[in-house]
């Protein structure tokens, strides 16, 4: 087996705070240890930003969104801008890769194209999206007047930053949610304080440094780090125009009521519980790949990823044979091995966290068809097997609750009503997967399922900036990505006038 290679700490970013295009020492009390989840072993420390800290990156891009500079800038202009930090970014994939792989011990292989060469694709596609027009037009009508000549009127209609928008990311994919956040927020004219998980704080002072060297206006991207404080910091301060949010249903709801006295708008991309629908003509084979492909992605911890599996009867046995095989086949090792499919979990917390739900589900009667417990090999690290669950129920908690790990349920159903009651009975709302040989009834099917996304027979297997993405329910508000993506981070003036 190839060990786990440590982090070369030239590779890490200044461990600093990144405000009004200068880095200063944080003020805050304390320092976040990031840990590699593959060995456990300290990487690195990133100092906690205190709240002086975050009243100044703040108050940086309340001046840069004030001053008009960026907001004002031609599309052109900022379009530009993206473009340099893009090619900044392109210039270090390398040191992008070796920092994404060991701050979220996701493995090399699906890290490269996944946590750097998407992210890389995004931020493209945001810089080509900065040049969308600001104003539209609307047909003139000519209103008579009794006695008098008519009135020639016109209306244009004129989208505009909100200002200053408080981007708070999670520790999953990193790298590609900041941008997320970040690229549409700048196109559309906005300035940015980006909250990074403390888990890995490292990609986001990365981005600062490109940004420095892309020559972003100062003030236009600011980077804090820290805790959870410093993101209710954030969502408390009233010069943030904007809330973007990425993370835990929980945190969003404390968020949203965090914001509600300022009626400050809030974006919130949050959990997920997706199903999985194979149906009894599925191609079983293509059904279990993508069963076993939702469970070990990046050891489960993705909100779009389909953890309950809702199979009908006919094929039940079938896809089990074949769901245990596809899941047992994928090696469990250090994220930098290249034959590892997948890697540790990010934190001890996370693996007593998935170890005491697969447990609670036993005791209540559930079979392990594959997995339930941590490996032994390899030893250290945030490691657990990647596991199924048989005989639940769909109001059983490992049914119902995120739990963010390498854990699927299967769950049999009769009929095609009764999985599109099972499936929407669940208080998220995010994605979903329909597997059918027959294409329209698999399209009618998605249209009944109540999510923000549906993949048919695994999806055109790339994850598109152009296409909107977001949920429901408990799953969260708003859309990221796309035009509505953008349309997110603007706000509509009409302007009225008259030519005579």
């Amino acid at each position: 087996m190839v060990p786990a290679v440590s982090l070369a700490p030239s590779a890490l970013p200044r461990p600093g705070q990144y405000v009004g295009g200068e880095w200063r020492n944080a003020s805050g009390a304390g320092q976040e240890t990031v840990l590699d989840p593959a060995t456990g072993a300290p990487l690195g420390a990133v100092p906690n930003a205190g709240p002086a800290d975050v009243a100044a990156a703040v108050a940086a891009a309340r001046a840069a969104s004030d001053a008009g500079g960026w907001a004002e800038a031609t599309p052109r202009a900022r379009s530009e801008a993206l473009y340099r930090l893009a090619d900044e970014l392109s210039g270090m994939v390398a040191r992008l890769l070796d920092v994404v792989v060991a701050e979220t011990g996701c493995p090399v292989r699906l890290a490269r194209s996944q946590q750097v060469e998407l992210p890389l694709r995004h931020l493209e596609y945001w810089a080509e999206a900065a040049r969308r027009p600001e104003l539209t037009g609307r047909a003139p009508v000519v209103t008579p007047r009794p006695g008098g000549p008519a009135t020639l009127g016109a209306w244009a209609v004129r989208r505009e930053p909100y200002g200053v928008v408080a981007a708070i990311t999670p520790y999953n994919f990193p790298l590609l949610e900041n941008v997320m956040k970040l690229g549409p927020a700048l196109a559309a004219g906005n300035t940015v304080v980006l909250k990074p998980s403390p888990y890995t704080p490292y990609s986001a002072l990365l981005l600062a440094e490109a940004a420095e060297r892309a020559g972003l206006p100062a003030g236009v991207l600011n980077v804090v780090t820290g805790g959870a404080e410093v993101g209710a910091a954030l969502t408390r301060d009233a010069r943030v125009d904007l809330v973007s949010f990425t993370g835990s249903d929980a945190v969003g709801a404390h968020i949203l009521a965090a914001a509600a006295p300022r009626l400050t708008k809030v974006l919130l991309e949050l959990g997920g519980k997706s199903a999985l629908l194979v149906c009894a003509d599925a191609d079983l084979e293509l059904a279990a790949r993508i069963g076993a492909r939702n469970i070990t992605t990046h050891a489960g911890q993705g909100c779009v990823l389909a953890t309950r599996h809702l199979v009908h009867a006919s094929v039940l046995p079938e896809y089990l044979d074949r769901l245990a095989a596809a899941v047992t086949a994928v090696r469990v090792g250090p994220p930098r091995d290249p034959a590892t499919g997948m890697g540790p979990l990010i934190r001890p917390a996370a693996v007593e966290r998935v170890a005491g739900y697969v447990a609670g589900a036993v005791r209540d009667g559930a079979g392990v068809l594959t997995g339930g417990s941590a490996p032994t090999e390899p030893t250290g690290g945030f490691y657990y097997r990647p596991t199924v669950l048989t005989g639940v129920g769909n109001d059983w908690p490992v049914a119902r609750e995120e739990i963010f790990g390498p854990v699927g349920v299967v769950i049999g159903f009769g009929s095609e009503d009764e999985a599109v009651a099972l499936a929407n009975d669940s208080a998220y709302g995010l994605a979903g997967h329909v597997v059918s040989r027959d294409a329209g009834r698999a399209f009618q099917l998605a249209g009944r399922l109540r999510t923000g996304t549906v993949d048919i027979n695994g999806g055109p297997g790339y994850t598109n900036p152009d296409v909107p993405f977001g949920g429901r329910g408990r799953s969260g508000l708003g859309r990221e990505n796309g035009a509505e993506g953008l349309d997110e981070y603007t706000q509509l003036k009409t302007i009225k006038f008259h030519g005579g």
